[in-house]
């Protein structure tokens, strides 16, 4: 365990509220940084996958960014811009 985990782990012991928001928001957190290292992996750049979208540029920073309620489908569309594919897992 790094020190961040550490650090994370302790928070959580401390504060309820921490620990019952922080899941929920690094979930989401992990979603935005998942899509943005495959586009980065696929070569693309924001701008060139808000073309292949039919949107702009600022969209695509706000999905990667600030993935909170996103769509499935926009995340199926997502990955089939960058020519990958969605694979969901409920465990």
């Amino acid at each position: 365990m790094d020190d961040f985990d550490k650090y994370i782990d302790k928070r959580k012991k401390k504060s309820p509220g921490f620990n019952k928001n922080f899941d929920k928001g690094y979930e989401q957190f992990k979603i935005g940084v998942l899509l943005k290292q495959a586009r980065l992996e696929a070569g693309y750049t924001q701008e060139q996958v808000a073309e292949k979208l039919n949107t702009k540029k600022s969209a695509i920073s706000r999905i990667e960014n600030h993935s909170e309620d996103i769509r499935l489908s926009t995340l199926v569309n997502y990955a089939q811009a960058l020519g990958r594919e969605l694979r969901l897992e409920v465990a």
